[in-house]
């Protein structure tokens, strides 16, 4: 019995190690890669005979996403049309390796061919539109025997749904000048206006945010942190007025189902020490709830005249 466990494990092995076959080598240097990033760079440049030059007679370029099973791709003449001409629909283009990423060159043994991978991060800005153009990028390169590039496959974001989107005027929801929610809002101010803070933060939910121009990003109060620093300024500042500028906004979004409150306000204040005072714009933006509870505010202003 110990014999035929034995051999049992032994034909495993062998199974296991039948199951690898090596097809090639991967490069991390190669001239491949370097005509491949070379060609990038005159792409990005709109040099389109240093283009022309790293590309073979019969190139195609493809996009590896496509779930169109009768694409053609784009041949070498109108892959040449297309990077002279987006010269004049992007600014500030450039390319790079995308963070701690670089290319690979692979020699196929099944084949012969050598293919080249890369990792890069495109940006620049559209000139129509004025849409930041972000992106990462992984495209695939196979190279003959000329190193010249016949295919390129291309899997990436398609920025032109955005470009495209912005050349369309489309509304995104409903604006009110009236409605329960800034009416909610002008409570809040109310009752801060007469130092009533548990009245003024009475309409949030137990988990609201608070964040201002004064603090670090990604930092935030929670509802008992903003409670306790509004009654810090009432020790050492007087409210005499809080007044509203022009009229509060509230938006009904229809991406994302947004329901906010915009507001602009003079915040009065007299220091109880010296007498000294100090007017505070301030512009508040407050997210609700579908129970018209306050889930968010942003705060822009900042507290720096107040320091003494």
């Amino acid at each position: 019995m110990k014999k035929h466990v034995i051999i049992i494990m032994l034909l495993s092995v062998a199974v296991v190690y039948s199951q690898k076959k090596k097809n090639g080598t991967v490069y991390n240097e190669h001239p491949a890669i370097v005509a491949v990033e070379a060609m990038q760079q005159a792409d990005i440049a709109g040099d389109v005979d240093k283009v022309a030059s790293y590309l073979s007679d019969d190139f195609k370029s493809i996009s590896g996403t496509t779930r169109n099973k009768d694409a053609k791709g784009t041949n070498k003449e109108d892959f040449l049309k297309w990077v002279e001409n987006k010269q004049k629909w992007v600014s500030y283009a450039s390319l790079t390796r995308h963070g701690e990423a670089y290319p690979d060159a692979i020699e196929y043994k099944e084949g012969g061919k050598v293919w080249v991978q890369t990792w890069t991060y495109l940006r620049g800005m559209h000139n129509e539109t004025g849409v930041k153009i972000e992106m990462p990028l992984h495209n695939l390169y196979r190279l003959n025997d000329d190193n010249k590039i016949e295919l390129a496959i291309n899997y990436n974001y398609p920025i032109g749904t955005d470009i495209r989107d912005a050349f369309v005027t489309r509304t995104n929801g409903v604006l009110f000048n009236q409605h329960k929610n800034i009416n909610t809002v002008r409570k809040m101010m109310g009752a801060l206006e007469h130092g009533d803070v548990e009245r003024g933060f009475s309409d949030f939910t137990e988990d609201a945010t608070f964040r201002n121009l004064d603090m670090p990003i990604g930092k935030s109060h929670t509802l008992e942190e903003e409670k306790a620093a509004f009654s810090g300024l009432l020790e050492h500042w007087e409210i005499e007025s809080i007044d509203v500028v022009g009229y509060p906004d509230y938006l009904e979004y229809e991406i994302g189902n947004g329901k906010v409150v915009q507001s602009w306000w003079k915040l009065r204040l007299k220091s109880k020490k010296d007498g000294k005072k100090v007017v505070l714009p301030i512009h508040l933006v407050n997210d609700f709830n579908d129970e018209g509870k306050m889930t968010q505010e942003m705060g822009y202003f900042t507290t720096n005249a107040l320091k003494q």
